[in-house]
């Protein structure tokens, strides 16, 4: 490729340049351009997105810093579009960036980097409130920020998409400003500490992720009638009413109990996944039920139990389960649901005619040596049933037993592929 000459570059017509010198949105880049010319720095008013590095600074001039720089930068674009600021900045440059470009701005992301930051609790206004001057913004996304009070903000008409990565939250404050969202189709709370009770009623959500730190006991209400895509971390009390559209649903707790489920229709479900340390089982039953048209079931649930006591899932009927999820494809199975199909008499009484009619990929998570008859009857039920079974992979994980049964049953394993090597796989 031709290196093109900085005389060629200066003989381009100035619309030319400016279009080009339009999508240069680094921080830095932008000042080097500013430096070549006259011209060039005339041209650099075009440009629509600014972007900060978190470094961007390191060497700034003495006596500038980032809000005086992020400024003069700002003030002499015509029309901003999209400012990204990763590096760090005071309440009061954030203020006067926002004065100047918040109106045009349609997608905004900030580094806030205050969650350690106590003394600020009360400042008016907070770096918060400082954002509801980006009246017109479609796309928020906030790093690292502090939600203790209520933000000052006035209705956000066009944000559709709302994203906060690392919080430290209240619930009042957290509510209020998913209020003053009423138009948001994506919302993602990622890594907030400090909810206790979230309530949220958006009529145009399409998709939503929560990832709540803490004890795993959070409570959540969710009336979003267009919603398809939840992912839920952290609750044990969830309730969704609307869920005619909804395609995935993920719901995992790592830190407490999941006691209580309450969602619409999902006759719409394609997509389950089933994960944490306890479950009520009145829960699990009442997912499973729901859910009887899913495609694709993820369940790694390590014990049930209604209380403080962890107990083994009690016995799933292998025929009523897959009965009961006529249109299941693709099935991942982890140590406590594979053991409780794997039931002395689960397979008993099994009908000629009885068949997995959907089934083509299996993924088993194996941690016992226990039961492995029982187990070994399940792995080949599932072969045989299972008439469109294009994939089964077997996951042995570290396996402590006495009298080489974990050895006896590893060789089993290994046979049993052998037999159908052209379908299992172990790992």
């Amino acid at each position: 490729m031709r290196t093109i000459e900085p005389t060629e570059i200066e003989s381009l017509p100035d619309v030319i340049l400016q279009y080009i010198l339009s999508h240069v949105s680094n921080g830095r880049d932008v000042a080097y351009c500013n430096c070549v010319s006259k011209r060039w720095k005339n041209s650099m008013a075009c440009i629509r997105s600014l972007y900060f590095t978190r470094n961007a600074f390191d060497n700034a001039p003495h006596r500038e810093n980032s809000d005086i720089i992020v400024k003069r930068m700002v003030s002499a674009v015509e029309r901003l579009e999209e400012l990204v600021v990763y590096c760090p900045f005071s309440v009061y440059g954030l203020a006067s960036w926002l004065s100047l470009a918040g109106p045009s701005l349609s997608h905004l992301e900030l580094r806030m980097d205050n969650l350690g930051d106590n003394e600020i609790i009360h400042e008016s206004p907070s770096k918060l409130d400082c954002i509801g001057a980006a009246v017109n913004v479609e796309t928020l996304k906030l790093w690292g920020v502090l939600i203790k009070l209520i933000p000052k903000w006035e209705t956000f008409h066009n944000l559709r998409i709302l994203e906060v990565v690392g919080a430290r939250v209240e619930d009042a404050a957290v509510n209020a400003m998913i209020q003053a969202c009423p138009n948001l189709t994506r919302l993602l709370l990622l890594g907030c500490e400090g909810v206790r009770s979230i309530s949220i009623t958006l009529p145009f959500l399409e998709q939503c992720k929560l990832d709540f730190y803490g004890l795993g006991n959070c409570s959540l209400s969710l009336t979003s009638p267009k919603i398809e895509s939840l992912e839920v971390q952290g609750c044990s009390w969830i309730r969704v009413p609307e869920t005619k559209h909804l395609k995935n649903l993920s719901i995992s707790n790592s830190a407490g109990r999941v006691y209580m489920i309450d969602f619409g229709n999902l006759a719409s479900l394609e997509f389950l996944s089933m994960r944490g340390i306890q479950w009520c089982w009145d829960a699990i039953c009442k997912m499973l039920k729901l859910a009887s048209d899913v495609k694709h079931l993820y369940m790694k649930v390590e014990f049930t139990g209604d209380y403080d006591a962890l107990q083994p899932f009690p016995e799933i009927d292998f025929v009523d389960f897959f009965n009961s999820h006529p249109k299941l494809r693709k099935f991942d199975i982890h140590g406590a649901m594979f053991a409780a199909l794997c039931q002395k008499n689960s397979l008993k009484h099994v009908d000629s005619e009885f068949v997995i009619p959907c089934l083509e990929e299996v993924f088993i998570t194996v941690r016992s040596p226990l039961n492995a008859e029982q187990k070994m009857s399940t792995l080949e039920s599932l072969v045989k049933y299972g008439k469109n079974l294009r994939t089964m992979v077997i996951k042995i994980l570290q396996m402590k037993g006495s009298h080489n049964s974990a050895d006896d049953f590893f060789d089993e394993i290994c046979r049993f592929r052998y037999m159908h090597r052209g379908i299992i796989r172990i790992e």
